[in-house]
């Protein structure tokens, strides 16, 4: 009952492929985050290459799965096999991997974060909670907002790299998307603005379909700032 770790994302695949899709609502992130690989290359999300991984007893079927993007926090399946989380710690810590933080179920977590002190004396607390929300029936509000949209063009990157760049850092920790991650959105059209009076207020963005979802995220910029505000914990 051991972590088998790669950093080749087309093993990871074949390997985790069906488990995940199994729940894909669930393992949106992790979708998302295996097509980007895919498709922009082990530098999609900073300098360092990714590291991937997946837990079964024995010849069983994969029960859990873990990636990590530096210089992002590691990624532990939201219904990760319980028995799965120690022995993660475990191994991570065997071979010193560096580690800033841990996203997982909050059970998950709390286990991880206890596993982690005890084997490497680090402190780990909690830092974000989010909540990943289904749309259903889209209702427009009533009065409508001021303003309009408009999608992003690559003549938006200093302003979108400023945006995405605060989020990041006030959200989550962590430093600005990695080089040609906007490029990378903008040529897609996956980024749009909503703008009062040609000013940008807001930034929302799309993931591209991954296990037959799609992820919606938004940034709102504060009065009078081109940055976004700190995420309350939900």
């Amino acid at each position: 009952m051991d972590w088998t770790f790669t950093e080749d994302v087309e093993e990871f695949a074949a390997t985790v492929g069906d488990f995940l899709a199994s729940r894909p609502v669930e393992n949106t992130i992790e979708l998302v985050v295996t097509e980007t690989v895919r498709r922009r290359g082990p530098a999609a999300f900073g300098d360092s290459a990714p590291l991937f991984g997946w837990w079964r007893q024995g010849d069983g079927p994969v029960e859990s799965t873990f990636l990590r993007t530096p210089p992002y926090p590691g990624l532990l399946t939201s219904a990760a096999c319980e028995e799965s989380v120690r022995p993660l710690a475990e191994s991570l810590a065997a071979v010193g991997h560096p580690l800033p933080g841990i996203n997982a179920a909050e059970g998950a977590a709390l286990a991880f974060a206890a596993a982690w002190k005890q084997l490497t004396g680090a402190d780990a607390e909690i830092r974000l909670r989010s909540r990943l929300y289904q749309l259903g029936q889209l209702r427009p509000p009533s009065p409508a907002p001021a303003g309009a949209a408009r999608v992003a063009v690559m003549a938006d990157t200093e302003l979108l790299a400023a945006w995405l760049d605060a989020f990041s850092r006030e959200a989550l920790g962590n430093e600005r998307p990695a080089p040609g991650a906007i490029a990378d959105l903008v040529s897609h059209g996956d980024l749009t603005w909503w703008e009062n009076d040609g000013v940008p207020v807001s930034l929302a963005g799309v993931h591209r379909p991954a296990g037959g979802t799609v992820r919606v995220t938004r940034r709102r910029s504060t009065v009078g700032s081109a940055t976004a505000p700190r995420s309350p914990p939900l």
